[in-house]
């Protein structure tokens, strides 16, 4: 199920240390094996630091997932909410693509959110400028998904051109249109409801 990987995880007290597979974060109510600032993969026994790049992946990864759920209760939210959740499942495939698991996101969800961004842009005028963040409630926390993105991407960009972990050409490119994706998106909630953009006046 896991493939084996050389990577070099830095844990606490043993600045760099070699395992030969890195698997999923292991997900427990509370252990006390992390009290001095380590944590573990599932499957694995070794323990390495939580300010690693490899812990930083995974937890940006987490942090945009999450927040998709609550973007995904909003009330104005439940036309896009089969979009968001189908998001939030491959984002789980990322996040196991990281942690060194044998999955992979394919190139078919990469143009399936080509498919969508496309759909919503053949809706809304013509991208000129930038738009200063705001109008509707689920607009506004669109556009703070689309950041949150922005930072789950470099992060795993980070380990992937250090050579931690291996990451798929379609994984990072689906990180790369999820940002597109979640502004398209925030740009169409206030287009349906006849907000208009602002842009910035640089003054």
């Amino acid at each position: 199920m896991f493939k084996k990987l050389t990577n070099h995880i830095i844990a606490k007290k043993d600045p760099i240390v070699k395992q030969e597979k890195f698997c999923y974060i292991s997900s427990m109510l509370y252990t006390g094996k992390g009290d001095n600032g380590t944590t573990s993969a599932f499957g694995c026994d070794q323990r390495f630091s939580k300010s690693s790049a490899i812990a930083e992946a995974l937890g940006t990864l987490d942090e945009v997932n999450s927040f998709l759920g609550v973007v995904k209760m909003n009330e104005q939210a439940s036309e896009i909410a089969k979009t968001l959740a189908l998001v939030q499942q491959n984002l789980f495939t990322i996040q196991a693509e990281v942690a060194g698991a044998e999955k992979h996101i394919e190139e078919a969800k990469v143009r399936e959110l080509e498919n969508i961004i496309n759909a919503i842009e053949a809706e809304l005028p013509p991208i000129k400028t930038f738009f200063v963040s705001g109008g509707t409630e689920v607009a506004s926390l669109l556009d703070f998904a689309r950041t949150l993105a922005r930072r789950a991407e470099r992060r795993v960009v980070g380990v992937a051109d250090e050579g931690v972990v291996a990451v798929g050409k379609d994984t990072l490119a689906y990180l790369n249109r999820l940002s597109s994706l979640l502004y398209a998106l925030a740009r169409q909630m206030n287009h349906k409801s006849g907000i208009t953009e602002e842009s910035p006046k640089y003054k």
